[in-house]
């Protein structure tokens, strides 16, 4: 197979893997119960997504496993008791440090084996927290679905209008393949999602000037979380986080923007 096959192929892919599984996803947030539904949903993404990053990242099996169990744990925390989060990240972390000093039979290599599974807590368990949260609170059915209908559209047209339309680089030394003219897409898909679901959920208080702008950050963030995957990727010298969802590449690689947009909505519905 050539490499333009290859491409093409990856490319059917991706679009009949996204067709069958987006009207499943849709219906499963609309119609059930965010608990147990949502949680569960959230938590085996979470899950999934700690193995594939501590994977990637090569730590060794007795940490990552114990570290995906501490991650699960202070992800569940919280969402549900976030008032016992701090106790939950310090016995998690002194956890995983009495796990490295006993169980390896030298220190050299010790920070390299602790950091990825530290980072994964909050990178990836915490950040994704906030989905529940956001979720779980007033309009939080509609929230939801602003977030994800504008960081996959802000997704998609980055896609699209990077392929076709990209001339100047981003930021070559993390994600060569990234484009200005990308992030400019990003940044109009995002505001493109919040102002239809706005219309379609008509949801209290948010004109569309304000849905706008906050398109503007969901699409600005996506592309941030983007790159910050990137980032962990290229270090970790791998090209998908795993090859889990076929033309899709790993958990990790599709919800990479939504880590990091999931926070910054839930700042701006709670606080602003």
């Amino acid at each position: 197979m050539t490499r333009k096959q290859g491409k093409n192929s990856s490319f059917v892919k991706r679009h009949v893997v996204g067709a069958l599984a987006l009207p499943v996803f849709v219906a499963y947030i609309y119609y059930l119960p965010p608990w147990p539904y949502f949680m569960a949903l959230l938590a085996a993404v979470a899950v999934l997504a700690l193995w594939e990053f501590y994977v990637m990242y090569r730590v060794p099996l007795k940490l990552y496993l114990p570290g995906i169990i501490i991650g699960a744990a202070l992800f569940y925390m919280s969402c549900c008791y976030p008032e016992y989060f701090f106790y939950g990240v310090f016995s998690g972390l002194f956890s995983l440090l009495l796990l490295r000093l006993f169980l390896a039979p030298s220190p050299s290599g010790s920070m390299s084996d602790i950091g990825p599974v530290a980072t994964g807590f909050f990178y990836i368990a915490v950040f994704l927290s906030y989905q529940w949260l956001l979720r779980t609170g007033e309009n939080g059915l509609e929230y939801i679905f602003l977030l994800y209908i504008s960081v996959w559209l802000s997704d998609s047209m980055a896609y699209y209008i990077g392929t076709y339309m990209g001339r100047r680089k981003l930021c070559p030394s993390v994600s060569p393949n990234k484009t200005v003219e990308g992030a400019i897409g990003s940044v109009a898909g995002g505001v493109l999602g919040a102002v239809i679901v706005k219309n379609i959920f008509h949801i209290p208080g948010l004109s569309v000037s304000r849905a706008a702008a906050i398109g503007i950050i969901l699409g600005t963030t996506a592309v941030a979380g983007d790159l910050i995957e990137s980032m962990f990727k290229r270090d970790a010298g791998v090209k998908d986080s795993s090859n889990l969802i076929p033309g899709h590449g790993g958990v990790l690689d599709k919800i990479d923007g939504f880590l990091v947009a999931g926070p910054a909505l839930y700042f701006i519905v709670r606080y602003f």
